[in-house]
């Protein structure tokens, strides 16, 4: 069968990690099945994990005009891409290697589509700036996806503001080392949330030494370089964060809402028949399914699933506490450790011997889950969880209420939301001991349960809801079905 040459065609290209590559291909699966041609651009060592640890490239071959490309990302093949790490590649690697190759990429005609069509449209990760340059130079519309919350893009849009009036809370000395006091005051300058955002609910790159620290420059910079893309994507829905897009559309006018995207796919699997039958993880890891077997026979809402992400490091320590708290709480629990999760390892592998049993009676680990799938069983009753978007989305989807120990970038600010603003949960950031583990999973599971439990289910229903027809006529100007119409006009546009 011949590619239909005049089909739309999109260029993707996400930030290079876990969350935004997931995010990403799910968004290129959706407009894949509405017809519109996709090139989709990885870094080479993402695009070899996809293929060694998935299906990836036997699942996107149904779809006509698919192709996979990719491009280094300047970092040596055992670098961890994790941690504090993961800053080199996004701020100094992608800059110094990756930048100028797209832009080579993109001129030489490198990423056209399958059919040869020129590049009418970019959908690159918000996290990336310079595609916006190189879309102007060469006549080509580029569209803005963050894969993080509205809320955490709104605290990152609002931080050059509370520099430049002398209103942001570092003052020449580490955030982490004021006191508690000092973290728990509100921050009033965020339009929306002038009654709940306290300085340890800012993002992770506030808590710098000073003001000039380079990477909350970046950020600072990259996140202000939205309103001059042709429109903005989040993985979001109205009902959970509309009075936050109200505020970007002040600056973002034309801002889509096309979420939560994975319920958005499996919907759009249910309603048409299609070649792609099945949902599959995108995943950097490889995915141990051992734990299904695991969670069929456990009872009802009566396990608590744990995991940090894949970017989330621990020391030794750390992980300890939360070995104790977990099995200290007597809770059932299935715990996904990825193998670089803990830093300064000792080499002393020996486990007391109370972790052992409690682990062996009531406990599961596994490297890497097939997280959905897992959130969705009967038998999970809570999530602790380092607050990933994706996982948050996942988490309110399959009606499971949270615990949240936040790590890095937008995370500290979605568990303020997850446990003050939508009452799905609770927020422990900063804490890391076995007696405050055991208590809050203790509150989640048992104590405050039915409250947690009341919040998810409305949440989880207003999250279906906003993948359905119903939400098109309410919202129709924001959702999946107008991009699609938007993406079709601008390749009209810049193909005449």
């Amino acid at each position: 069968m011949e590619l239909e040459s005049k089909a739309p065609y999109v260029l993707i290209f996400p930030l290079p990690a876990q969350g935004h590559v997931n995010s990403m291909l799910n968004l290129a699966q959706l407009l894949s099945l509405s017809g519109i041609n996709i090139t989709s651009l990885n870094t080479d060592h993402n695009h070899n994990r996809l293929v060694f640890h998935t299906d990836i490239l036997d699942r996107f071959a149904c779809f006509l005009g698919f192709q996979f490309k990719s491009i280094p990302d300047g970092l040596l093949a055992d670098h961890p891409r994790a941690g504090d790490r993961f800053m080199e590649m996004f701020f100094d690697s992608i800059t110094l290697v990756t930048e100028p190759l797209f832009k080579e990429m993109m001129l030489s005609g490198q990423l056209n589509s399958a059919t040869g069509q020129l590049v009418p449209c970019i959908i690159t990760d918000g996290s990336l700036s310079f595609p916006i340059d190189v879309g102007n130079k060469l006549g080509i519309l580029v569209i803005h996806f963050r894969t993080i919350s509205a809320c955490s893009f709104w605290a990152y849009f609002y931080i050059q503001d509370m520099i430049e009036a002398g209103k942001h809370p570092i003052r020449d000395t580490m955030v982490t080392t004021l006191e508690k006091e000092d973290m728990d005051y509100f921050i009033r300058s965020v339009p929306g949330k002038e009654t709940f955002l306290r300085i340890r609910d800012l993002p992770s790159f506030c808590r710098a030494r000073n003001t000039t620290d380079s990477n909350l420059q970046q950020v600072k910079n990259m996140t202000r370089q939205s309103p001059r893309a042709h429109a903005l994507m989040l993985n979001s829905f109205e009902d959970l964060e509309g009075l936050v897009l109200s505020h970007i559309r002040t600056k973002c006018p034309k801002t889509y809402t096309i979420g939560p995207l994975h319920a958005f796919f499996k919907s759009k699997l249910e309603s048409k028949t299609t070649l792609l039958q099945s949902v599959s993880p995108n995943s950097l890891f490889e995915v141990d399914k051992s734990c299904m077997v695991w969670l069929d026979a456990q009872p009802l809402k009566y396990v608590i699933y744990v995991s940090f992400g894949s970017i989330t490091v621990m020391t030794k320590d750390e992980l300890m506490e939360f070995w104790y708290g977990l099995v200290n709480s007597k809770k059932r629990f299935l715990w996904s450790i990825r193998p670089d999760l803990v830093t300064q390892k000792d080499g002393k592998d020996q486990i007391p011997l109370e972790l052992f049993e409690g682990t062996k009676d009531r406990g599961y680990m596994v490297g890497w889950v097939p997280q959905e799938e897992v959130l969705a069983h009967q038998a999970i009753g809570g999530f602790l969880t380092h607050s990933g978007w994706n996982s948050t989305l996942e988490s309110i989807v399959a009606e499971v209420p949270m615990i949240c120990w936040p790590y890095f970038a937008d995370q500290q600010t979605n568990s303020r939301f997850v446990s003050e603003v939508w009452k799905l949960g609770m927020d422990m950031k900063d804490v890391c001991d076995r007696v405050m583990v055991k208590k809050i999973v203790n509150h989640l599971m048992e104590k405050r349960r039915e409250i947690f439990m009341k919040s998810a289910t409305e949440m989880a229903r207003l999250a279906k809801e906003s993948v359905s027809e119903a939400c098109k006529k309410r919202h129709y100007h924001y959702n999946l079905d107008h991009l699609i119409k938007d993406i079709r006009l601008m390749s009209v546009i810049t193909t005449k």
